[in-house]
């Protein structure tokens, strides 16, 4: 089954993390079927905290894609944030 989950990056005690399409099989941070955009939880300044395509991600739910609870969370704020933009 294919996953929508976050793939940590980033230094220590500053996560920094990937959104992607991945089979629920892999690891966290191994291979993955596509990056679909960011989240930067610690983003300051000018720093977006989240950068999103959701054409793909309505594609892969589309066609049976499960979101992990954390990155459900995400999309719904950035369709919030763009209905209001």
């Amino acid at each position: 089954m294919v996953t929508i989950r976050l793939s940590r990056g980033g230094a220590k005690k500053q996560p920094f993390y990937h959104i992607v399409a991945t089979d629920s099989r892999a690891r966290r941070d191994g291979r993955y079927i596509e990056r679909l955009g960011y989240y930067n939880p610690v983003a300051r300044g000018d720093a977006t905290e989240t950068q999103l395509d959701m054409d793909r991600v309505d594609y892969w739910v589309g066609v049976g894609a499960q979101m992990s609870d954390r990155v459900a969370k995400i999309v719904k704020g950035c369709r919030k944030e763009n209905a209001a933009a």
